[in-house]
């Protein structure tokens, strides 16, 4: 191959590639979701990468997301096979953009094999045709949890969620955040006390969704460029920067809804949120947590009632790192029932992204290893590998150096993969069953039995909170 035909082997732009110590890091946080996500009783699924192009458009529900259509690529004497075929219509297929649209074919998929209300969980990549930038992908891994039901679903469980969100970013140490809690309902009854018309709220809601983005006064211009009135603008404007406790924005919210009796959405919105308030205080959730934010409204259509976004407080920009709502419509335009359903996602390859680089989270060593039993002679890797198997049997993490170098290159070694006990045994120490053992971070170095190894190195483990 000529230099001018070099392959360009760079990652695609927008598709993210981890070194070690950043999917390690992914990897523990994965983990601690998992955790979380079961204390509660929501099981694992996992749905096709690839779904029919009309299930992820259904209704508009693919919102503002760019979706990566599939289309086979077959050898020149293949070609004429696929244009016979035509992949149109309900066999065109894309790659899936979220996990809530999948979740809603799959339960259509399934429905009498499930048991109700579904309470599920899903960890998957799903791919957006957006333009990459800092902290924006194209794939990226969302941890995705919903509750659906036939008919009826509790508000309890849109209580809960606020609860799952605190114990997982409270368990990863990230600092202090707020979930923000709202309802589309009140936001769409208030629309309509003011006057706009039926036709226009959704697109109204979208655009307040975008107030922190784009400020208040593009906010008003493009409300007034919709045909909003510039009195309704400003009562619009007035209503969502309501603020104070969340008692007090309650109490507001009571006040109003004497002055819009007719107001039914406004006025059930108003008690939907009341009921999921008081179950998340049951629920035990600091109020230093969660308030009610009028402005919250998430942009895709299918949000019908609580919506939820989470902010890290000092690091507002970078945006909502955990968000969802309640739906009523989604799952059941494909069974034409209605099947209520709540959830949150959490978009991990973006929120890694921003936390590392604002210095809040940082990268796991690139190994798990805690110990190398490092090779001082040939003759002795028997014992060595003994050695490692006694120790892994004990739960310990371990690397057998199988190559031979010099004692400070095999430190240099672990040192740079975060191990910090190296085990060094030479003829002396093998035949006294006896052992040196390096702690790197700190420098010392002591002299263990082989029998106790695995005790003293789990002891030094503890001590130094490793």
């Amino acid at each position: 191959m000529a230099k001018s035909d070099k392959l360009n082997f760079s990652t695609p732009s927008g598709f993210p590639e981890f070194l070690p110590s950043e999917k390690r890091l992914e990897v523990y946080l994965l983990d601690t979701i998992r955790k979380v996500f079961e204390s509660y009783g929501f099981t694992p699924i996992e749905t096709p990468a690839v779904e029919r192009l009309e299930v992820l458009q259904a209704k508009g529900n693919q919102g503002d997301n760019i979706i990566y259509g599939i289309d086979p690529i077959l050898p020149p004497n293949r070609q004429a096979e696929k244009e016979k075929a035509g992949e149109t219509g309900s066999e065109a297929r894309a790659l899936k953009f979220d996990q809530t649209v999948p979740l809603a074919a799959y339960i259509a998929r399934h429905l009498n094999e499930l048991t109700f209300p579904f309470a599920r969980y899903q960890m998957d990549v799903v791919f957006r045709g957006e333009r990459a930038k800092d902290g924006r992908f194209r794939q990226f891994r969302q941890c995705d949890i919903d509750v659906v039901a036939r008919r009826e679903l509790s508000l309890l469980y849109d209580a809960q969620m606020p609860a799952i969100i605190t114990e997982i970013f409270e368990a990863v140490n990230i600092g202090d955040f707020l979930i923000r809690i709202n309802n589309r309902k009140i936001l769409t009854g208030f629309f309509t006390s003011v006057g706009v018309a039926e036709d226009q709220i959704k697109t109204c809601i979208g655009i307040i969704d975008n107030l922190e983005k784009i400020g208040e006064a593009k906010v008003k211009q493009q409300l007034e460029k919709e045909g909003i009135s510039t009195e309704q603008t400003q009562k619009i404007i007035d209503f969502i920067k309501i603020d104070g406790t969340v008692d007090e924005i309650l109490d507001k919210l009571n006040h109003l809804t004497e002055n819009f009796p007719e107001a039914e959405q406004f006025i059930l919105g108003v008690t939907e949120l009341k009921t999921v308030i008081t179950g998340v205080r049951n629920l035990g959730v600091s109020e230093k947590r969660f308030c009610i934010d009028l402005s919250i409204a998430r942009g895709l259509n299918y949000y019908t009632g609580t919506v939820y976004e989470t902010t890290l407080l000092g690091h507002e920009a970078l945006g909502s790192i955990c968000s969802g709502g309640r739906y009523e419509e989604l799952v059941g335009i494909f069974l034409g029932e209605k099947m209520p359903g709540v959830g949150i996602s959490i978009g991990l390859t973006r929120l890694i992204s921003r936390l590392l680089k604002a210095g809040i989270l940082n990268t796991l060593p690139a190994t798990p290893a805690q110990v190398m039993v490092v090779n001082m002679q040939e003759d002795l890797m028997p014992i060595y590998l003994q050695v490692s198997q006694q120790l892994r049997k004990a739960g310990l993490n371990v690397v057998t150096n199988f190559d031979k170098k010099g004692l400070g290159k095999q430190f240099q070694l672990a040192d740079k993969q975060g191990i910090q006990f190296c085990v060094i045994i030479g003829s002396e120490e093998a035949a006294a069953q006896k052992s040196s053992l390096k702690d790197l971070q700190s420098g010392e170095q002591v002299e263990v039995s082989l029998e106790k190894l695995a005790e003293e190195i789990k002891k030094r483990i503890t001590i130094n909170g490793s």
